[in-house]
């Protein structure tokens, strides 16, 4: 049991089914780990009443800082780091649950300053994103030449802007959405695509432009989400991995993204002024 003194403080932000999943795990898990809850907020904060501590609960987002946090953890939209990214980093560790905000290179480059500024460290977790820290290492060394992701899902686990999917039926099978740019792809699925911005971050010469994405309605998914990975190196080097995680019908999130989540929770000790990928 870690002491009172050592605890990590930590705010979460959000409360669907991510911000759910880690607000349970934080009160039934964080003291053993040494973590321990500041403050739960979301939109709809009757949906936090008989759930949440009605001490936990932060009813305005802008007086975050009364909490003292030392994480703050955004699992709710990307406008929500659009509007408060920069004051969560001028007083405390800041982890990303939306990246795709991160495509905007004005708030990328602004978050940067701010975490070198302050020595925060603006965390993405690597969510459904397999072989994160091998793509982030190839892209340190000088020898990440290509990567390409596409993302799978029945049409029903889709939020996207516009009609491009409004028309689909249980008999169509595999349509292909959209096939560009991760900095095209994050608006039009925002709630989508993080596990392709995190792979953006990770590869940071190429960046979200450079990094190339698509993703396919088909919906013969019914159980479960996939997502290829295809880089490539130098001198013919590639690999090609396919993660299949298990997902019910109408899910953004796939279940094994959660684990994910709070295993990149654990890992927040802060590194200095810096993005960190986790």
């Amino acid at each position: 049991m870690a002491t009172s003194s050592s605890f990590q403080r930590i705010g979460v932000v959000g409360y669907g089914h991510l911000g759910q999943y880690l607000v349970e795990r934080i009160l039934k898990d964080g003291a053993a780990l040494g973590l321990t809850l500041a403050f739960v907020w979301n939109r709809n904060i009757d949906k936090l009443k008989g759930l949440v501590p009605d001490e936990l609960i932060l009813g305005d987002l802008s007086s975050f800082a009364e909490r003292r946090c030392d994480v703050i953890v955004e699992v709710c939209h990307p406008q929500i780091v659009k509007e408060f990214g920069l004051h969560f980093l001028s007083k405390s560790h800041l982890m990303v649950g939306s990246p795709s905000a991160l495509s905007d290179p004005a708030l990328n480059q602004k978050l940067r300053q701010v975490a070198h500024q302050y020595g925060r460290t603006l965390y993405v977790p690597s969510g459904a994103l397999w072989g994160g820290q091998d793509i982030q290492r190839l892209n340190d060394s000088g020898a990440l030449k290509a990567l390409f992701i596409r993302m799978s899902k029945h049409p029903s686990c889709f939020r996207l802007t516009g009609d491009v999917l409004s028309d689909w039926t249980e008999e169509e099978g595999r349509r292909v959405l959209f096939r560009g740019s991760v900095a095209e792809l994050c608006p039009l699925a925002p709630n989508n695509v993080n596990t392709m911005a995190a792979a953006a971050v990770a590869a940071g010469t190429l960046g979200f432009t450079g990094v190339q994405g698509e993703i396919v309605s088909d919906t013969v998914l019914s159980e479960y989400h996939v997502v290829e990975v295809e880089v490539t190196g130098p001198g013919g080097f590639s690999v090609h991995t396919v993660r299949r995680n298990p997902a019910k019908l109408g899910a953004v999130t796939g279940s094994a993204t959660y684990n994910s989540f709070w295993n990149s929770l654990l890992v927040c000790k802060g590194h200095g002024g810096r993005v960190y990928l986790c």
